[in-house]
């Protein structure tokens, strides 16, 4: 950006003109993500909103530049949307220039890349008149992102020359130039009007039997692709259902050459032969809770959402539990062990009200179950001493806690912070190990409240193809809650106790996992979904999803 001397009011304000990607969140670049979280206002259509706004600050005003001249402003706090204001004008560059008039950093976000986009270099060049500071952050163009993601390399050993069309803009003498060349061409076109692309790329001179691919909403979860030639694509479309629709102006990549390797995409489609590619997964959890488990989902291409099920509350009694923090002070016990991750917050949470810290814990050891749990202690400042080498559970914490000796043990007790309905499991195992507990509630579990009303409808209709239960607990709240979900969705259980719950709900359970642990389950889940995917290619059926199937099609028993 060249020095530029500013008008009275514009030291302060400037433009960031961002490239969102093709659709993928996960495509933005750091300097993007760095833009956004130091942005004062937020202004982008629709779809690119869905895509940036998480990175966006606390406070920051959103514009969507869409929205008709009464349509309120969104000021987005701890992540959700509040009514701050009205746009002046539909226009965007008058929305960009009005906002950075205001002296505040403006981040303005187009889809693709800012250099590709006429309405951005028509902004760009209303700030350069009017002496407004901007900076341009690029971004990954559709053409070069969606084939990518599609298993669509575009250029060979050899080499071959590459062409981007836009077909909405594309002239004669651009489509004779493509269609007399044998190089790659990539067109960016609507679902409706592919084929005609593909007509005039034949009346160009290119073979009728010239591979094609066209993709649509490529880098998401909802991305699919067709494979084709020049001369097939139309019935190809028909065919599959796709035309004619409502939807028919989506945007399309469409890919054509012999050096595409197009031939070659069943082999080097790596995004949509994901195992669990599309699927929408219902995870029984609270966000904070579900984290990594969703992480691990989309991994494998599924959409997690998560529905808490039960609620955290205090004790209704909280001086036991002020006794214990206290004797955690004073040197009453040897031991303590944390069962969960809500065990931990709650003994910080005492600490914090007593001006406590991670120090108070010296000289006591520590416990854990779990790797969350032991997350938790160590974001807290405290290295747990002792977990599990096996199971991460109860029983799994017994096997390895050594039994009480007067000679090295100069205290006996344990403290035991845990939930209100929690097992007697460990605290006899501890008690026939020779040691004294001090059995406390920490917290207690309620049902949560129910799910917005299309989450339950969902869930009743067969809208979500999975969803994992990892606890009985988690089976009879969601029921309760929510209702049983259709018998299309794959039922994914923890463990044999978890299953036989599910099963007395008069759910099928179709996998469980061979240990309990919640990434096993989503392993087990996605080891599934392959064999699943697997079998339909080799039938030579179309690979769909569960919610798919039928309304009331009987699902097969899994042998998982």
């Amino acid at each position: 950006m060249s020095p530029t001397t500013l008008p009275a009011g514009l030291e302060h304000g400037s433009v960031t003109f961002l490239g969102a990607g093709p659709g993928d969140p996960g495509l933005l670049t750091l300097r993007a993500v760095q833009a956004l979280a130091n942005a004062d206002v937020l202004i982008a259509e629709p779809e690119v909103l869905d895509v940036v706004r998480t990175h966006a600050r606390q406070g920051v005003t959103v514009l969507d530049t869409e929205s008709g001249p009464d349509t309120p402003q969104l000021t987005v706090v701890d992540g959700a949307s509040t009514t701050a204001g009205a746009p002046a004008s539909r226009d965007a560059a008058h929305i960009v220039m009005e906002a950075a008039r205001s002296g505040r950093r403006v981040v303005r976000a187009v889809t693709g890349d800012p250099g590709l986009d006429t309405c951005a270099a028509q902004e760009m060049l209303a700030c350069a008149a009017a002496g407004v500071p901007f900076e341009v952050v690029p971004g990954i163009a559709a053409a070069v992102g969606v084939p990518a993601y599609a298993g669509v390399p575009l250029r060979d050993a050899q080499g071959a020359d590459v062409r981007f069309v836009d077909a909405a803009t594309a002239s004669e003498r651009l489509w004779s130039e493509v269609g007399a060349s044998d190089g790659t061409v990539v067109v960016s076109s609507t679902l409706d009007s592919v084929g005609a692309a593909a007509s005039e790329l034949v009346a160009a001179g290119r073979k009728p039997d010239t591979p094609l691919t066209v993709t649509i909403a490529g880098t998401t979860t909802r991305q699919r692709t067709w494979s084709a030639t020049l001369g097939t694509i139309a019935q190809t479309l028909k065919q599959a259902k796709v035309l004619p629709s409502p939807e028919g102006g989506r945007p399309v990549i469409a890919v054509v050459g012999e050096h595409s390797a197009a031939a070659q995409r069943e082999q080097l489609s790596w995004f949509e032969s994901k195992p669990l590619f599309g699927w929408k997964v219902l995870v029984p959890r609270t966000k904070e809770q579900a984290a990594s488990l969703s992480d691990q989902l989309r991994s494998y291409g599924a959409v997690p959402h998560e529905v808490p099920t039960i609620a955290v509350e205090p004790p209704r009694t909280p001086q036991q539990m002020e006794r214990a923090v206290k004797g955690l002070v004073t040197g009453r016990y040897e031991w303590i062990a944390f069962t969960s991750v809500n065990a931990v917050k709650a003994v910080r949470e005492k600490f914090e009200e007593y001006g406590l810290d991670a120090r108070a814990f010296a000289g006591i050891k520590v416990a854990a179950v779990g790797e969350q749990t032991a997350k938790a202690l160590v974001a807290f400042g405290v290295k747990p001493d002792l977990v599990p080498s096996g199971e991460q559970s109860a029983a799994g914490l017994l096997e390895d806690w050594p039994p009480y000796d007067p000679v090295f043990d100069p205290i006996d007790r344990v403290f035991l912070p845990r939930a209100d309905i929690a097992t007697e499991t460990l605290v006899a195992g501890l008690i026939e190990l020779g040691w004294e507990v001090d059995d406390v509630t920490a917290y207690r579990t309620v049902r949560a409240s129910p799910p917005p009303a299309e989450t339950r409808e969902a869930i009743k209709g067969g809208g979500f193809d999975a969803v994992l239960f990892t606890s009985s607990s988690t089976v009879r709240n969601l029921v309760g809650i929510a209702g049983k979900p259709h018998n299309v969705t794959v039922i994914a259980c923890i463990g044999p106790a978890t299953a036989k719950t599910a099963e007395e709900h008069g759910l099928r359970v179709d996998v469980m996992a061979p240990e309990p642990s919640v990434h096993k389950l989503a392993e087990a889940l996605a080891e599934f979904g392959s064999r699943r995917r697997a079998a339909a290619v080799e039938a030579g059926g179309p690979v769909t999803r569960p919610s798919e199937r039928r309304p009331g099609a009987r699902r097969r028993r899994s042998t998982t």
